[in-house]
């Protein structure tokens, strides 16, 4: 062993792709374990690698002194100089080289298995290393097996994995085929290293665009926002820096060859591709590609927009089971609350008699208030007077409204309580009618029967006497 230790050891380093360094020291950790084992944990004992040699010496440390209390970690200073150095002094710190040949059988295994344990723990370290700044990195693999549905990937020198949930639905690989996918995480514990991969991340999409579009690899073009339901359609919001340079065209190539080779990595998901603007009701209309809109309402307070759309766009415009909405608010980042032309007019038309029913409002008040996002008397009549702010409506008239639309409401509520009080005794009438006119029914119908049956028994009394 000790002559072929210094090829042994080149080897190693070479094929594990570890520091020899740490190869070394791995290796003098194996020797110093077998010979405590073999020689006693109460003995100082030191281990050191000679490379001209080509071997691991041991050495037992001992300590000079007068007095020797402790013979396992000292020794007397005639003991020492007569057999390790002449000019040993008190205080002095003498190496005696141990004989690893009387190392037995089981230390020697013990030993081998921590230099395994050693070369395997250096390996993962060194992986770790490696792989630690390439989070968000696509890389490729080989299938390597499948564990409950996740998917183990062979990396080369480690085996990442891919979860159930970070896979594509529907998309389906076999053991030996090559894949690519996003380096989610990556994380060294005791239970050994972890690597984590993701095809559904939206950072994969814009990798695989960064790999296809060198606008976007030299930063000229950047990807501000994506959205994605991945195997079904994704959203990506592009923007350039160089007002030379269309965005939208740099992503779709030509002839649409840089999109479909991110499609065709995608197995298919559909990818829709709008231009980034920081005007936020411009960005939803475009994230509602390809429906066209025609009114957008923004509710800066409540971070919603309402979006109208022509009659036959409505359907386009939510997506298959409301896919293409969800989409552009995820990449907006807007809540957006999506109406027809005819249901828009509707709830105007409703809007506006609401607040015209309140007396002495006057139509153009009525109209200032529907502008201003009022919608129905109720919604006026609860509104804080120290709140309420309409430009061209005084503060005093202001009050004068809210407490004309509070007692029109009131009076409202009172008029349908009593209608309904009406209704109610209406109907009780009528049940006690009916069940009246049930009741004297019964009873002629009751007489005629009893009529009948003595009219017959006179008959069969007169045919019995002739």
């Amino acid at each position: 062993m000790t002559g072929e230790l210094n090829r042994v050891i080149e080897q190693v380093s070479k094929e594990k792709g570890i520091d020899k360094t740490i190869v070394i020291n791995a290796v003098e950790e194996m020797m110093h374990s077998a010979a405590r084992r073999t020689f006693g944990n109460e003995r100082n004992i030191e281990s050191r690698y000679n490379s001209e040699l080509g071997e691991v010496e041991l050495f037992e440390i001992k300590t000079v002194v007068d007095q020797v209390a402790n013979p396992q970690a000292e020794a007397s200073v005639d003991e020492a100089r007569a057999k390790y150095d002449p000019e040993a002094e008190v205080g002095d710190e003498i190496l005696i080289k141990l004989d690893t040949a009387t190392m037995g059988r089981i230390a020697a295994q013990a030993a081998k298995q921590n230099l395994i344990q050693h070369i395997r723990d250096a390996e993962r370290k060194q992986i770790f290393n490696e792989f630690k700044d390439r989070k968000n990195e696509v890389v490729s693999g080989i299938v390597q097996r499948f564990e409950r549905k996740n998917m183990i990937v062979n990396l080369g020198r480690t085996e990442a994995i891919l979860p159930e949930k970070e896979q594509i639905p529907h998309e389906r690989y076999r053991q030996g085929d090559r894949i690519r996918a996003l380096i989610l995480d990556v994380d060294l514990s005791e239970k050994g290293l972890s690597i984590v991969l993701s095809r559904t991340a939206n950072e994969f999409l814009g990798k695989l665009f960064e790999q296809e579009v060198p606008e976007i690899y030299e930063g000229i073009v950047e990807i501000r926002q994506c959205a994605r339901e991945p195997g079904g359609r994704a959203k990506v919001a592009v923007y350039s820096k160089d007002s030379d340079v269309d965005p939208v065209g740099a992503c779709v190539g030509m002839k649409g060859t840089r999109v479909q080779a991110v499609v065709q990595e995608l197995r298919g998901e559909k990818i829709d591709i709008v231009p980034w603007t920081d005007d936020q009701a411009e960005l939803v209309c475009r994230a509602l590609a390809p429906a066209k809109v025609s009114k957008v309402i923004i509710d800066e307070d409540e971070h919603a927009m309402e979006v109208v759309v022509p009659d036959d766009q409505l359907s386009l415009a939510i997506g298959k089971r409301g896919q293409n909405v969800r989409l552009a608010h995820r990449l907006s980042g807007w809540k957006i609350d999506l109406r027809s032309d005819s249901e828009a007019e509707e709830e105007a038309r409703s809007a506006r008699a609401s607040l015209n029913a309140i007396p002495g409002i006057g139509d153009i008040n009525a109209e200032l208030l529907y502008q201003w996002g009022f919608r129905s008397s109720e919604q006026l009549a609860e509104t804080a007077e120290e709140s309420f702010e309409v430009e061209g409506i005084s503060p005093e008239r202001a009050r004068q409204l809210i407490l004309a639309a509070r007692e029109w409401v009131a009076k409202k509520h009172a008029d349908e309580e009593a209608a309904a009080v009406a209704a109610a005794q209406a109907a009780a009438a009528k049940a006690e009618a009916d069940a009246a006119m049930a009741g004297a029914a019964g009873e002629a119908a009751g007489g005629g029967v009893v009529d009948g049956g003595a009219s017959v028994r006179e008959e069969e009394d007169a045919a019995a006497k002739s």
